[in-house]
């Protein structure tokens, strides 16, 4: 397609939804919503679901491709590897297990009463938990360091690594076997290995390292080129592999905050300036473009796909909730573990993403994609919320309140 060729009526109004919709949000903190609740339902209302004055085309498709690919990726950066080791990891994958059971369970039943066909697809995309929006409600309660805080996060960070890779193994695109697929996930891990090797052997060298310094808050940005550079080489590789690219990209932030584990120490801003580029440009264009991809029409055009919405969002707080309610000692009283049943059922953006390989692969009907994403959408906007006024207990020993802010943009 020529230059020439290419319009950007549909991007400008893409754009203005994106600014829009946290700014609006900041005049009316008391909402607590976050920005992406809006910015999805507004693509749905601008969308040729609602007032159709805005399409997918080529702009905006590339653009939210590579949203969602830096969303991956600064997902797998949220992720501290450290907090999965010793007891904490332990008690996080007995509840990742808890929350698969559950999800099998409840998969089969679905698909026992014919609402769904792929029960384990489905039992996949309700387990996960959107840890982006875990962290800054733990944090705004003052318990993001606390045992309970620590908790929920290391049992966010297991169902998100869990979840893709499972998706991936599961559910490849080139219909490759399980086991095919399992060799060729091995074969990206040990890439991964390799690639991060080889740069704590480079660091090492003194000359690299000043060079490094003196580029990174120049002109030239070289830790954020390099660290883009990771990105699309690992959603490259997992693409020729036959692999998800949402699996690469996450893997290539894992990667990054793997050598990054002093959060900035030796890189200055480089965080920062990722969630720069990420939430101030491109995952808002992916989260708006899923509202314009959005089939409204599939979801209201039966009654049996509307009622899926609370069955799914029931089915989320049920599946993901289990492992709050095992681990109920663990939480120390009934609010704290309500809230946190709350918190580990919230989830959005795996769900779009998931959803949208399930229904370009025949996995979910339009209908039912809708639905789950719906679902998610409530997840976000209530779940946090409820858990807020919970963590809120004045009777609460020991712990100082802090004010709540609204919450931007969720990663996975």
């Amino acid at each position: 397609m020529m230059i020439s060729e290419l319009h950007f009526q549909n991007l400008l109004v893409v754009m203005v939804i994106a600014c829009a919709a946290p700014l609006l949000i900041g005049l009316r903190p008391s909402l607590r919503l976050p920005a992406v609740i809006l910015e999805i339902v507004a693509g749905i209302v601008m969308g040729p679901s609602g007032l159709d004055w805005a399409t997918v085309d080529a702009p905006v498709a590339v653009l939210a491709l590579l949203g969602l690919g830096m969303l991956l990726f600064l997902s797998g950066l949220e992720v501290d590897l450290g907090r999965l080791r010793g007891p904490l990891g332990r008690a996080a994958l007995t509840g990742f297990a808890i929350s698969s059971a559950v999800a099998l369970t409840v998969g089969a039943g679905l698909d026992a009463a014919g609402l769904v066909t792929s029960p384990i697809f489905v039992a996949i995309v309700l387990s996960a938990t959107s840890l982006g929006v875990v962290i800054p409600v733990l944090k705004d309660s003052n318990l993001a360091q606390s045992d309970f805080g620590q908790l929920i996060i290391a049992a966010a960070s297991i169902a998100d690594v869990a979840t893709i890779v499972l998706l991936s193994l599961l559910f490849s695109r080139d219909g490759s076997g399980a086991g095919a697929t399992a060799v060729l996930l091995a074969g990206l891990f040990l890439v991964a290995a390799v690639v991060a090797l080889t740069v704590a052997l480079g660091e090492r060298s003194n000359r690299l390292s000043m060079t490094l310094v003196r580029l990174q808050d120049t002109t030239a940005q070289i830790r954020v080129r390099a660290s883009v550079l990771l990105l699309v080489a690992f959603a490259a590789l997992a693409q020729t592999l036959g692999l998800e690219v949402i699996l690469g990209a996450f893997i290539a932030g894992l990667l990054l905050g793997a050598l990054d584990m002093d959060r900035g120490m030796n890189h200055p801003l480089l965080r920062t300036k990722l969630e720069a580029i990420g939430f101030g440009f491109l995952i808002p264009v992916f989260f708006v473009t899923s509202g314009l991809r959005f089939n409204l029409h599939a979801l209201t055009s039966s009654s049996s796909a509307l009622a899926l919405v609370p069955l799914f969002t029931a089915a989320l707080l049920l599946v993901r909730g289990a492992p709050a309610v095992a681990a109920h000692r663990r939480f120390g009283d009934r609010r704290h573990t309500a809230a946190a049943a709350l918190l580990q059922a919230t989830s959005l953006p795996f769900i779009v993403a998931s959803t949208m390989i399930g229904v370009e692969i025949g996995t979910l009907s339009a209908a039912t994609a809708a639905a789950l994403v719906a679902a998610g959408l409530l997840s976000v906007l209530a779940f946090p919320v409820l858990a807020l006024v919970l963590l809120d207990d004045p009777a609460r020993a020991g712990v100082e309140q802090a004010p709540v802010t609204p919450i931007a943009h969720p990663t996975m």
